[in-house]
Formats: structure tokens, sequence, C-alpha cells
């Protein structure tokens, strides 16, 4: 693995550590293509029940790093161009995931870094981190997935807001804006989405799969697709053990015992 990004498994938790502190955790092609790996190599291990993902130093991650493009032989376009590909990689691995991953948010969340938060299930963010949305202050636009997250999470004219103004989003204004999931004290960001983890991995990870799954292709899904694709969601995660386990629970007025299987 590259010294880019420390993985360490934790109780069955995956903790991606961006490693990159001199450059607020800014990632290059190395960098991404890592994690997008990683993240899809931990998506097959039955033993992992979900990810964390934060960054060592005082950044959570600033995003692309503008002086690797800068160096770039093909131009800033080509850069972009590349950099984007491995890095969109990752987002559709984290959303595709039928597991959780939280953005343990420790330090500034800035461009691409914003957008990689944004695209997790849930985000902890630190008292003092701030989060910036950076592109079109340096005459980009949103990749990441930036523009599918963002207006799900604060509606259209908030996304608009945020991508036309570029002000700095403190963690209380973004918990109240609906950005984040919580707000930990000052270094618990990754001890706290760790616990979510757990918590969510007590519960039926195959009724948290499909749920994920359905939530995310629901606005591009016309409502009797989406009604054909909850149905047949409901009657696999039924036939699941976990499935019968809640059932059977309900029935016999006890609390049900998932394995998280």
């Amino acid at each position: 693995m590259s010294d880019n990004i420390c993985l360490e498994i934790q109780d069955g938790v995956a903790v991606f550590m961006l490693n990159r502190p001199d450059t607020y955790n800014a990632f290059d092609l190395d960098m991404i293509r890592t994690l997008a790996r990683e993240l899809t190599s931990i998506a097959l291990k039955k033993s992992v029940k979900g990810a964390v993902i934060s960054g060592n130093g005082k950044a959570f991650c600033a995003g692309g790093d503008l002086r690797w493009i800068s160096s770039h032989a093909g131009g800033f376009s080509a850069a972009f161009h590349e950099l984007a590909a491995s890095y969109h990689q990752a987002i559709v691995e984290i959303r595709r995931m039928p597991k959780p991953v939280v953005a343990a948010i420790n330090g500034l969340a800035a461009g691409g870094g914003f957008s990689l938060a944004l695209g997790c299930d849930f985000r902890v963010m630190e008292a003092q981190a701030v989060l910036r949305q950076a592109y079109t202050s340096n005459g980009l636009s949103i990749d990441g997935g930036g523009t599918f997250s963002l207006p799900r999470l604060v509606g259209f004219a908030r996304a608009l807001e945020i991508a036309v103004f570029d002000g700095a989003i403190e963690a209380k204004k973004a918990l109240d804006w609906g950005l984040v999931t919580e707000i930990a004290e000052q270094g618990g960001s990754v001890k706290r989405a760790i616990l979510m983890v757990k918590e969510i991995s007590e519960r039926s990870l195959p009724s948290f799969a499909a749920s994920k799954r359905l939530l995310t292709d629901s606005f591009d899904t016309p409502l009797e697709a989406q009604l054909e694709k909850e149905r047949r969601a409901l009657a696999l995660c039924a036939a699941t053990s976990e499935g019968r386990e809640g059932v059977t629970a309900f029935v016999e007025k006890r609390r049900p015992v998932f394995t998280g299987s």
C-alpha cells in the first residue's frame, strides 16, 4: 500500500487515514488510486463491517493537489481529467458499498475533500473543523459527486449558494444545514465514527445495504420502477437470516439478535 494512505482494521472497522499532512492531505494520482483500490477490496471482505475515512494532521482533505496538477506534463486539463477518473471511482465504491462509510472530519475539508465527505453515508465533524467548497473560487467546477450530493442534502437553493459564494462553513452551520450528521469534540471524530459503524453493524447489514442502494437510486428512478426495486429488495432481505430473525423477534415480542452477516 502507498504511504499516502494508512489503513488499520479496528474491531471489524476499516479506518482509512489520508496521510499527506504536509499538503493538508491533498490527493495526487497515487493517493487517490490507492484509496479507490482499497475501498474496492474491503467491500468484498466479510470480516469488515464498514469504513471510516479521516485525515492525519490538521486537515481532513484539501482536495486535489494543485501542485501535482500544475506539474502534469499534459497540462491542467489533462491532469484534472486523469485525476478525476480515479477520484470518481473512489466515490462510486463508497456509494455502492453495501456497508456504512463514515467521514470523520477532523479539520479542513475543501474542494475534493468536501465532495469526498459528502459522498460518505454519514459525517462526524469536529467542532473546530471547516467545510469549504473551494472549486469556484479557483475558477473550477465541482466534481467528486458534489453536484449530486449537495442539492440532495441541502436543497437546490442552498447548494447554489454554497457553489456560487463559497463561504467557509463551520461545524454548527454544517449541522444546521444538514451537511453533517453530528459534531464531535476536538480529536474525537474518528472514535465517534468507529462507534457509529459498529452500531450500524449490530443491526441488519442486508437491510442497511438495501436501504442505502434504494435511497441512492431513488432520485433518478420513476415511481413504478422504484416500487419494483423496493419489492425485490424487500423479498431479498426477508430471505436472509437477518430478515427472518427480525420478523420472528417482532412476532415473539422480543429484541432481535442480528449477527451482522
